[in-house]
């Protein structure tokens, strides 16, 4: 399967402009490791709700929830982003942290392979936003997911 992308400059088009999957199978494996935050604004209401480390709601322990939820979106990523490749992920770290009015979710994702984990550690991330969200939303609707962002990775061809 020829991919002849690079005079379209988006590497997931063939010559013909229809999505593809990137053929790694001529890159060399690497240790790839990628770290993604995501951060969630909440309202007084929800952080008077903390108490030691997390969150206590009706539905229990909102950053150790969210936290496996962050886990499980990560190693399901390939079937949420339809032109991800599905990796064996060594690691998946999630840690949520009360900084001030928000809620700082980093994810990292480590894998040994041909392609990066960048999207799995955005997508959990993400979801372990999501799940705070949904979990404080009995209080207030006024939680606001301000960013998501890849903050780094290494093992590519380049750094970040």
């Amino acid at each position: 399967m020829s991919n002849d992308s690079s005079k379209q400059g988006f590497s997931h088009l063939n010559a013909a402009d229809q999505p593809v999957m990137v053929d790694v199978s001529g890159k060399a494996e690497t240790t790839r490791v990628a770290v993604a935050e995501s951060r969630v604004f909440l309202p007084e209401i929800v952080r008077q709700q903390f108490s030691g480390k997390d969150i206590h709601t009706a539905k229990g322990a909102v950053f150790q929830t969210a936290i496996l939820a962050g886990i499980m979106a990560a190693k399901k990523t390939p079937d949420l982003i339809p032109l991800c490749h599905t990796l064996l992920l060594d690691g998946c770290q999630v840690e949520i942290e009360l900084e001030g009015e928000e809620a700082v979710v980093r994810c990292t994702i480590k894998t040994t392979g041909k392609t990066g984990v960048e999207m799995e550690a955005l997508t959990g991330a993400s979801v372990a936003a999501l799940t705070i969200y949904d979990m404080c939303k009995a209080f207030t609707h006024e939680m606001v997911i301000r960013q998501t962002r890849l903050l780094s990775k290494t093992g590519g061809k380049r750094d970040f």
